[in-house]
């Protein structure tokens, strides 16, 4: 396996070098048009961003006035950095190659980003964002501030990837800035905003397989003549059958933006979002027998098998969201920033699962299950940053404070389902009534402190991160009148070296720690019991950066160690846990990214990883060994066929493991998958149409039958499995001014 990821990962490094020593590089004199400014600028000037602090206040001014490019992020220090400049691995999706690669959902976003295991349900369950990260769950965070999970898993927010300008993905302990979050790292997403321009908009329709349709509309401009006041209003309209017979999915989602301020010393952010899901498919997979393996009857599961009832199945979700981003600029060294949302989510949903075994030939257990949630969430983070000089030291500081807390409530039912005969399905048959079985409320808060010094001198860049934060939380049970409380503290921090030499080459090291609230009870061999401390995550990170200077080609090599601590461990046949479990992911991960430079847009990845559970002695379930991708797309700069834009992508997933199952360890094979992206603008055929663009996207251009992951646990006789996304196939009319 190792050697295969060596061979695919010196064959992408060697296409990519011819590349750019072709035809692309022999035109890198030439100003092109689809060249960013703001890449090129920032690029430019990134070895010199330390000791001109005239340079450093346009790069400031180029990401408020333009779009930030693909080599620049700010997730990993809450400050606008070139990559090149950060000692952490940060992978970057912007609007452009989510557009050309059709994009519709976040696990579509991140599929050619190394370290990440897919689709965890498959290419049914994508009412939610489920996905690893280096071997780990991980959370996102919104324009900067955590969308907060519900306590149970339900009432989740989905933000649709159309109403993004980008995304980047930050690997890795982050706690140190951002408070409990996961040891893989999180998904930073960043909403639309207005632009610094007079008038703009779109409207796109979109139509394809298993009767998608899709209306997207993205419009603003100045709502004063000199700009000082600006708006912008992005909205959508979809629906999908999914690939499951009786399911589907609807959406409609609205968020309006207005700024206040222009380019002057202080600017006002205000964001509405309102996004209603009336339906969202199933969540439902197929026994391990009969999709991983064949099944006892023989011969396997069709892929479009549905388990549940139609009737019953009810998914709906609404979400509400009010979000403000305050900034005052008090010189070119020193800025204040404010930013808070509010979340109102709720979420209305029952379903019939299977139960993971079969009962006789062909005759499939079934049970109902249902739940209400409702969520309100408030996230608030303040800060200063600011600019020092001591001698031959630069010093970019920052200090800050944030507050989340989150209100919640949950009632949850169950109810049998009469056995399914998979060879004459009778979708039916009644349901009986859920019974409710738990009604929790739930009241948590989180108080943090933190403070980053970045020391520049020279090439040489030191970055130091430390944080305190205060956890509380309080879930109360009604139905067994139980109370319980936990009030954790925890101190994380990071540490940082980085040297970026003049020609583009920068090593770097860094150390992160992370921790993470945990919800159980704990048995100590004395035999008293307590809440569960949070989880403690520890990373060490070294790596290879390397950017063409004034190009926006960048190359990343990095190879990491995590271990996660105080993980909960269940006591067979028993309510309580230890905490004495330890899971470490050691990897290697290569990333190489070009975004529209000379009209060529490159994405390549490998890892290799390995994630393993002391406690079972076994890898951690339903991580993978790693991946490898490449997508290239190529728009003709001239001739005939000018503007005509094409491209095709291969993502492979190594093998995963899916627990144990009753003849042993479930492991989910290897798949590699195709995908093909189209685009013409139609002012080529005539300039009556300005402005109108066709589009063609096709995901599992062969239409690869696999399974993406399994979940098996043999204690209990249950082995779930989920199939992958079937080929999909879309086209776009667009209209843009």
């Amino acid at each position: 396996m190792r050697a295969d990821f060596t061979r695919m990962g010196l064959a992408m490094c060697v296409s990519l070098t011819a590349l750019m020593s072709g035809s692309a590089w022999a035109q890198e004199k030439q100003q092109d048009a689809t060249v960013q400014p703001d890449e090129a600028i920032a690029s430019k000037s990134a070895v010199h961003r330390a000791t001109s602090s005239e340079k450093a206040a346009n790069v400031e001014h180029m990401t408020v006035r333009g779009q930030k490019g693909a080599t620049i992020a700010s997730s990993a220090t809450k400050s606008n950095t070139p990559l090149i400049e950060t000692a952490q691995s940060v992978t970057v999706v912007t609007r452009n190659e989510m557009d050309i690669r059709g994009v519709l959902t976040l696990n579509q976003a991140i599929r050619y980003a190394a370290g990440i295991t897919p689709d965890l349900r498959g290419g049914v369950g994508t009412r939610y964002d489920l996905f690893q990260l280096r071997g780990f769950t991980i959370p996102e965070f919104l324009d900067g501030l955590r969308l907060q999970d519900s306590p149970t898993g339900y009432a989740i927010a989905q933000i649709d990837t159309s109403r993004l300008e980008r995304l980047e993905i930050l690997k890795g302990p982050a706690s140190a800035l951002y408070g409990q979050s996961s040891p893989g790292g999180l998904v930073a997403l960043q909403s639309k905003t207005p632009l610094d321009k007079a008038s703009y908009g779109s409207v796109n329709a979109t139509g394809g397989m298993f009767d998608l349709y899709r209306v997207d509309a993205d419009m603003g401009g100045y709502a004063t003549k000199d700009g000082s006041i600006r708006y912008r209003v992005y909205g959508t309209v979809n629906g999908q059958h999914t690939q499951l017979t009786r399911t589907g999915s609807r959406r409609f989602s609205i968020s309006p933006t207005v700024s206040f301020g222009g380019n002057g010393p202080d600017t006002l952010t205000l964001i509405g979002n309102y996004q209603y899901d009336p339906e969202a498919g199933t969540y439902g997979g197929v026994p391990l027998e009969g999709s991983l393996k064949p099944a006892p009857f023989g011969g396997y599961l069709p892929r479009n098998f549905y388990d549940g009832d139609a009737r019953f199945e009810k998914f709906n979700r609404k979400h509400g969201a009010f979000t403000y981003i305050y900034t005052h600029r008090f010189n070119n060294d020193w800025s204040f920033s404010t930013r808070g949302r509010y979340d109102d989510l709720s979420t209305q949903y029952r379903s019939v699962y299977n139960a993971g075994y079969w009962d006789a030939d062909g005759m499939l257990p079934r049970y109902g299950f249902g739940t209400t949630e409702h969520t309100r969430n408030l996230a608030f983070d303040s800060g200063f940053h600011g600019k020092l000089r001591t001698g031959p030291f630069v010093h970019m500081l920052m200090a800050g404070f944030d507050y989340q807390q989150q209100w919640a409530n949950e009632t949850a039912g169950q109810s049998n389902a009469p056995d399914l005969n998979v060879f004459a399905p009778n979708y039916d048959m009644g349901i009986d009534p859920l019974e409710t079985y738990a009604r929790y409320k739930v009241d948590s808060h989180q108080i943090g402190a933190y403070g980053q010094d970045e020391i520049h001198w020279g090439g040489l860049i030191l970055t130091g991160s430390i944080r305190n934060d205060w956890f509380r939380s309080r879930q109360i049970e009604y139905l067994s009148d139980s109370n319980s409380k936990q009030s954790p503290s925890q101190i994380t921090w990071r540490a940082s070296g980085l040297y970026h030499f003049k020609f583009g080459l920068a090593p770097y090291i860094s150390y992160a720690t992370s921790f993470q609230p945990q919800t159980g009870v704990v048995l100590e061999t004395s035999g008293s019991t307590h809440q569960a401390n949070p989880s403690i995550g520890k990373q060490l990170e070294g790596g290879l950066k390397y950017q063409l200077p004034g190009t926006p080609i960048l190359l990343t090599a990095a190879g990491f160690h995590i271990e996660q601590t105080n993980v909960l461990v269940s006591i067979p046949n028993s309510i309580y846990n230890t905490q004495q479990g330890l899971v470490h992911s050691d990897g290697f991960e290569f990333e190489a990214h070009m975004d529209s430079w000379h009209n060529l847009t490159v994405d390549a990845a490998v890892s290799v990883q390995r994630v393993h559970d002391d406690s079972t002695g076994k890898p951690l379930i339903q991580s993978g060994r790693g991946n490898a991708s490449l997508f290239g797309f190529y728009t003709v700069p001239g001739g005939r066929l000018r503007s005509l834009g094409f491209g095709a992508g291969m993502r492979y997933s190594a093998s995963a493991y899916g627990g144990e199952a009753s003849y042993g360890s479930a492991n989910v094979p290897q798949y590699a998958l195709f995908d093909a992206s189209l685009r013409y603008d139609l002012v080529n055929v005539s300039r009556s149409l300005k402005g109108w663009t066709v589009g063609a996207n096709v995901r599992n251009l062969f239409d690869k039958n696999y399974v993406t992951n399994c979940l098996a646990y043999a204690a209990y006789g249950q082995a779930f499995c989920y199939y992958g996304e079937r080929r999909n196939a879309q086209a776009t009319l667009g209209f843009a001014w």
